[in-house]
């Protein structure tokens, strides 16, 4: 009967670790995107940034090119702004200034 108790919490023990190791990885991949900063564009990867050195391909069919343009799947094309990032699901975000009466307000945008 110990025997039993203790291989069942021992099971349950494994299966809290593993879904906290799951929930651990979906959050860092959350953030990989690409983004307009300082006037390049720069990766971030695993927590990493790095400058975009070739095009990519999000997995929804946009692509982004290393100048900063952004052709969508439907074939409309953008230029990323500073603070401008495109997920690697192909969501853009946009962060801008609200108005020059409150410079310390930032409004972000998803699309």
């Amino acid at each position: 009967m110990k025997k039993l108790v203790l291989l069942c919490m021992l099971c349950i023990g494994c299966l809290a670790m593993q879904a906290q190791e799951k929930q651990k990885t979906s959050a860092k991949t959350s953030k990989d995107c690409v983004m307009m900063e300082n006037g390049k564009m720069m990766t971030m990867m695993g927590g990493k940034t790095m400058d975009m050195d070739k095009d990519m391909t999000m997995k929804n069919g946009t692509v982004v090119m290393t100048d900063g343009t952004v052709k969508m799947k439907d074939g409309k094309t953008m230029m990323l702004k500073e603070g401008d990032r495109v997920m690697m699901d192909g969501r853009i975000t946009h962060t801008g200034m609200k108005t020059a009466k409150h410079k310390g307000n930032m409004k972000s945008k998803t699309y």
